[in-house]
């Protein structure tokens, strides 16, 4: 394992003052994209009636996120390694802002569709500004920034569904995407006042074969996760589609094997640290969605199930939300256990958090204050996990290779979020009860799952402990390539 420093502020890079402005502003982009990611939720139902479709074809607005954030986050990684990970941020939240307004515009399905996976495009943000952190901020402020960059994903996502599910309540739903386009011109309007470009650069020739191997395997793996439940998992369709992404992501591997200069470096992401920590974050991924799925559900249920609080989305997105601040609370702590026992023991740490989290989620469900308690313990652990695995995969990566390495990472815990969603929804389906002539999700159906869950977590653990242990090594300046040297603004 090598532990590659970034440059000392001195060399080159912002004064440590102007640091803290770089933190708040990509972390506050951060929150940005994760808050679209959930603004759809408290509309989901009501889209049918909405957009005047079939709630089978709304269900994309949803799934088309899912599917352009998972294909774009790699590429556009390897695209900020590249040519300027602040250029590709910013071109990110423009796409942010677009797939918002089209949104905001659109009263029918088509553009409904097309402006979420737009939104989707924009999902590369967070690996994009760890990796600005490498190049820019000094050694004694990385851990702890990108621990609060990494956990800004779960911040945003508990904070956005009160927040939507306020504005759906009280206004117009196509406030809600006004909204998220304000924001991103905020976004947008700090990142090009305050982060600076990098000089790290890779150069070379974009990978197009590669790009269109992998989005093809990853579309069909997402689209069979996501949609198998629907669709039928022995349906044709589906057994089609996992048959496809497993014959064209092994013919990607070997294509990525052999070419001088690959979208993704297979051989850097065969090694035990960043593949051990790619396994462990399909875990965590899984694990941390398994919660978004059902305390909200809980919540929600009537009363007349005997284990449902009845309350409404508002309540239950309220409930939710101490978890993201917790998950920033305990950023600085995960940076702060990383630098005293190293990202490893974070990380196991962390998924522990998470596994009891959901084992007192088992025994204690009956009342409100019981699910903001095990709201918040698994928010802690997610806080852990999501601030150690950054720091992981850049002690094992080349500087120009951060983005794309965090991007990797980032899709890692997408597709275990893919399969958390289907597998609990299998689950809820099959072990139900019968309530004013519907079938409604089972208490037991909703143990299962949080058992999986914890599972889930415990299964991270097992993998992290086969991370190799931290050892001291000399710090490596980070010096742009020489053919690379001019500053993007």
């Amino acid at each position: 394992m090598s532990d590659v420093l970034p440059r000392p502020a001195g060399a080159g890079g912002p004064a440590v003052p102007r640091s803290g402005a770089v933190v708040a502003v990509l972390a506050f982009a951060g929150i940005v994209v994760s808050l679209m990611q959930t603004l759809v939720i408290p509309i989901v139902p009501q889209l049918p009636k909405l957009l005047d479709a079939p709630a089978s074809d709304t269900a994309w607005a949803v799934t088309a996120t899912l599917l352009a954030a998972a294909v774009v986050t790699p590429v556009v990684g390897r695209l900020g390694d590249m040519f300027g990970k602040r250029r590709m941020l910013l071109v990110s939240v423009v796409l942010l802002i677009s797939g918002s307004v089209i949104c905001a515009l659109s009263d029918t399905l088509v553009p409904m569709i097309v402006g979420r996976a737009v939104q989707g495009l924009a999902a590369a943000v967070v690996p994009l500004g760890i990796s600005i952190m490498r190049d820019e901020l000094p050694a004694e402020r990385l851990a702890g920034s990108t621990a609060l960059m990494s956990a800004s994903l779960g911040v945003g996502g508990a904070l956005g569904l009160p927040t939507a599910a306020l504005i759906a309540d009280h206004f117009d739903w196509h406030v809600l995407f006004w909204a998220s386009a304000g924001l991103g011109v905020v976004a947008l309007a700090l990142v090009a006042v305050f982060v600076p470009e990098s000089a790290v650069r890779t150069g070379g020739r974009f990978d197009l074969v590669g790009g269109i191997g992998m989005a093809t395997g990853l579309i069909s793996l997402l689209l069979a996760i996501s949609k198998g439940a629907d669709w039928g998992w022995t349906s044709s369709t589906t057994l089609g589609l996992f048959a496809v992404a497993v014959l064209v992501l092994v013919a990607w591997g070997f294509f990525e094997l052999r070419t001088s200069e690959p979208l993704v470096d297979l051989r850097t992401t065969a090694r035990r640290q960043v593949l051990v920590t790619n396994l462990a974050s399909i875990a965590i991924g899984f694990s941390m969605f398994a919660m978004s799925l059902v305390l909200p559900q809980l919540l929600q249920l009537p009363v007349q199930t005997g284990f449902g609080l009845g309350k409404s989305l508002l309540t239950a997105g309220l409930v939710m939300a101490p978890s993201g601040l917790v998950m920033m609370v305990f950023a600085p702590v995960s940076a702060a256990v990383s630098k005293a026992k190293g990202p490893k023991v974070t990380l196991m740490i962390g998924a522990l958090i998470v596994a009891s989290g959901y084992a007192l989620n088992i025994v204690l469900m009956s009342e409100v204050w019981h699910l903001v308690l095990v709201s918040c313990v698994i928010g802690a652990g997610i806080g852990f996990t999501y601030g150690a695995m950054p720091a992981l995969i850049m002690g094992a990566v080349d500087p120009s290779e951060t983005a794309a390495a965090n991007s990797l990472n980032t899709l890692m815990r997408s597709i275990g979020t893919s399969v958390a969603s289907a597998i609990a929804g299998v689950i809820l389906s099959q072990m139900t009860i019968s309530l004013g002539g519907y079938a409604l999700p089972s208490e037991n159906g909703f143990k299962v799952v949080m058992s999986i869950g914890a599972g889930a977590a415990l299964l991270a653990f097992v993998v992290a402990s086969f991370i190799p242990r931290r050892r001291p090594a000399a710090p490596v300046a980070v010096s742009p390539a020489p053919t690379e040297t001019s500053s993007v603004s």
